[in-house]
């Protein structure tokens, strides 16, 4: 396996003091790796990106246990100002951009933390317009005025101004068109293949996220219930059955069937 880049060990992490969101969750991304994080609405795939950004405290949540290394250094005592000069950006869910600036002045926010000057900056806003030539089109458009694909491109392109290491990508898919979702998709490979961009998306379109990523971790209640790689999971029975939508009947938790199937195993 290449160098691992983040290594999450054992996490908890508890909202309000009271709430407990994540219960014990280990997972590693390889550097240059795209790596997804599988599951419902509400398993918890939003928080442990949270968790790795540093953008918890906001939300009034915290890590109770365990340790989240990025390059062999802990991190959780670290600003999201400084995860970002360590090279990680985090893509929220729900496209945030500044409604009222153009696509352009939305992008150019993502710089601002650069300190390697104008024509550096300037020749990444190439970079960028190439990867997504509709923004290019765009660039004089008020962000409010232009599509949720367009919104979401625009996002992500902020978050390459930066010039990061490894993006944290929140529901990419999310309220998208099929085709758009490809596109987006598309252009995350490309960015990991050229640019060598690590990756660790939460995604609940398994479908799409398994066909990207190299590897992935599906999240239950909080609860990490299965990991492997893609290829593997794209295969395997009870992913197809609960995430791939190619089961029958009503669908359970994926855990209760797995204890089910235990049951079964050693009553026989």
């Amino acid at each position: 396996m290449s160098n691992i880049i983040l290594n999450v060990n054992g996490i908890e992490v508890i909202y309000n003091h009271v709430i407990l969101v994540l219960k014990g969750v280990s997972l590693q991304v390889p550097e240059g790796g795209i790596v997804a994080l599988l599951g419902g609405n509400g398993a918890g795939k939003t928080t442990t990106l949270r968790a790795v950004s540093n953008l918890l405290a906001g939300e009034r949540g915290e890590v109770t246990k365990g340790s989240i290394e990025l390059r062999g250094e802990r991190i959780e005592k670290l600003s999201t100002a400084d995860m970002v000069q360590r090279g990680v950006v985090q893509v929220m869910e729900g496209r945030h951009c500044f409604a009222h600036l153009t696509i352009e002045e939305n992008l150019m926010t993502g710089a601002y933390t650069r300190r390697d000057g104008k024509a550096a900056v300037n020749a990444t806003l190439e970079k960028v317009y190439n990867y997504f030539p509709r923004l290019k089109t765009r660039r004089g458009s008020q962000a409010a005025y232009t599509s949720g694909g367009e919104q979401q491109m625009c996002a992500i392109g902020r978050a390459l101004m930066a010039n990061p290491k490894m993006v944290l990508l929140d529901e990419p898919s999310m309220g998208l068109a099929p085709q758009i979702v490809e596109e987006v998709f598309e252009i995350v490979r490309d960015l990991n293949t050229k640019e060598r961009v690590t990756f660790l998306l939460a995604e609940q379109n398994t479908n799409i996220a398994l066909r990207y990523a190299d590897y992935g971790y599906i999240l239950e209640n909080g609860r990490i219930v299965m990991d492997g790689q893609a290829k593997a999971l794209r295969e395997n029975e009870d992913v197809k059955e609960f995430y791939l939508g190619m089961g029958g009947g009503d669908r359970k938790s994926f855990r209760d069937v797995k204890s089910y199937k235990r049951r079964k195993r050693w009553l026989a």
